[in-house]
């Protein structure tokens, strides 16, 4: 049952999103550098290291529904998710520490690698699981819930940039910077105090609000039981729906964010781009994050309109398609030689332009498909009585995870593909190699793209439908609490 009826206020919004903090340094750590330090700094190969993202999070994925199943059934006077919530984060800084700073300062074996990353990944899903599971909790209204994943997002990405900018111009600075091992040991350390600071403030800040027993007693843990009921919330027909339209997007958007330093800087060499009567730190590549940060802040001014408009399934395709059509129109000109010479003020102002708004959609796509879990959460209670929020949420992890996994991997192998050698110099990379980096990705990302917004657009509850059921369920509690010998 929800805590909160109406309007949310404010002050809950903000705590609540500053949670997702961690999983944005998580996300800006793994997406846009991890790939990069190991195979261009540390010298492994990028098909061997994009293969051990991949199995790290295929293990992670399958670990999320039991984490899932074991916080809906967590019984405590502080309710449900909190006791993850202050037990998981410190852990979580440890692990997060040693992904950056590997012992020796070479590169482990790939298992050792693999342990790294497992061990991270676990621990920050015992985190944000529990902490996304408050949604539905939190309120029932249809677009209270797409404000608390706005500003779940907002702060997500505002996490990831920032970490972004301060690897950019604090710990990797300057031309090369991220070739350079010495400033990814501090990246690593000041990533972790953050992720632990933002989990534990989001928790105490709604200590007061969620800190009950919960309604009802769950029966005890059981691994078989714990399974059966994961396979039935899993073949939830809308489950499934989002699932097939959802692992595209997050495909997309894994291989999309993997290769985006490769791309900013062998192919649109924005760390040789200088601005006039600009601070000394600013270049081409440390203003992409703050170009990504007028992105979101857009998703945050669009999204609400557009799902009152369009509802959250219809704004998942139409926004899949201009985040393709706008995204890859760069890239079509530059090796179709329509575009500026790459390095230069003009070629990087028009490509800042084309990434606001493709990224704005992007996240628009994440927001309404994380939004419609919250549905499938009160249709699946309506079939069988129960609630089942972090098993659907670890759900769209275990989506997720293996679709951003897969992302990462299959740029490791784009690049391995594409023959870009270890330690290239941007300006000596043939343009072969970088046309066949851009066409292969090309053709990943409208195939993804098209999959994505079928699916999603064809998602089976729609706003009426779910008011509808609150609605009736109200006046079933109404009717039952006036019924004689009631009250």
């Amino acid at each position: 049952m929800s805590r909160i009826e109406g309007k949310l206020p404010m002050r809950l919004k903000l705590i609540h999103g500053f949670g997702a903090v961690a999983f944005g340094v998580k996300d800006g750590g793994f997406l846009f550098f991890l790939l990069f330090y190991y195979s261009q700094v540390l010298g492994m190969d990028a098909g061997l290291v994009g293969l051990i993202l991949l199995a790290a999070l295929l293990i992670d994925a399958f670990v999320d529904p039991i984490i899932g199943y074991m916080s809906d059934r967590t019984y405590t006077r502080w309710g449900r998710r909190l006791p993850w919530l202050y037990a998981a984060p410190i852990p979580l800084a440890f692990a997060w520490v040693v992904l950056w700073s590997p012992p020796g300062g070479e590169a482990p074996t790939a298992l050792g690698l693999l342990g790294i990353m497992v061990a991270v990944r676990v621990l920050l899903s015992a985190c944000e699981v529990p902490s996304v599971s408050l949604v539905p909790e939190l309120t029932s209204d249809y677009h209270e819930r797409t404000t608390l994943f706005r500003y779940r997002y907002l702060s997500g990405w505002m996490g990831g940039i920032l970490m972004m900018v301060l690897a950019y111009t604090v710990f990797m600075p300057g031309e090369n910077g991220l070739l350079q091992q010495e400033g990814y040991p501090a990246f690593g350390t000041f990533g972790a105090i953050l992720m632990a600071i933002a989990v534990l403030g989001s928790a105490i800040g709604q200590h007061h609000i969620v800190a009950h027993l919960p309604d009802t007693k769950p029966p005890p843990f059981n691994l078989k039981d714990a399974f059966a009921e994961i396979y039935e919330a899993f073949s939830e027909k809308a489950f499934l729906v989002f699932a097939a339209g959802g692992l595209a997007a997050y495909i997309s958007q894994g291989m999309t964010f993997s290769i985006s330093n490769y791309l900013n800087i062998f192919v649109w060499r924005l760390d040789s781009v200088t601005f006039e009567r600009a601070p000394e730190w600013l270049n081409g590549l440390t203003a992409y994050p703050l170009v990504l940060a007028i992105s979101v802040i857009g998703m945050f001014l669009i999204v609400g309109p557009m799902h009152h408009r369009f509802g959250k399934p219809k704004s998942a395709a139409i926004s899949a398609i201009a985040a393709l059509v706008i995204g890859l129109a760069p890239y079509a000109m530059f090796v179709l030689g329509f575009w500026p010479a790459t390095g230069t003020i003009a070629s990087t102002a028009l490509y800042f332009g084309f990434t606001i708004f493709s990224n704005m959609f992007g996240v628009v796509i994440m927001i309404s498909a994380s939004s419609m879990i919250a549905e499938i959460v009160e249709a699946f209670e309506d079939r069988t009585g129960r609630r089942a929020e972090a098993a659907f949420y670890s759900g769209n992890w275990l989506v997720q995870k293996c679709a951003t996994g897969l992302g990462a991997a299959l740029t490791g192998q784009i690049i391995a593909f594409s023959q870009l050698e270890t330690g290239a110099d941007p300006a000596t990379v043939p343009f072969e190699v970088l046309a066949t980096m851009i066409v292969t990705f090309g053709i990943a990302v409208v195939v993804l793209a098209l999959i994505a917004a079928y699916w999603l657009g064809r998602f089976p509850i729609s706003r009426e439908d779910h008011e509808a059921r609150i609605a009736a369920r109200a006046a079933a509690l109404a009717a039952e609490t006036h019924a004689p010998g009631m009250g």
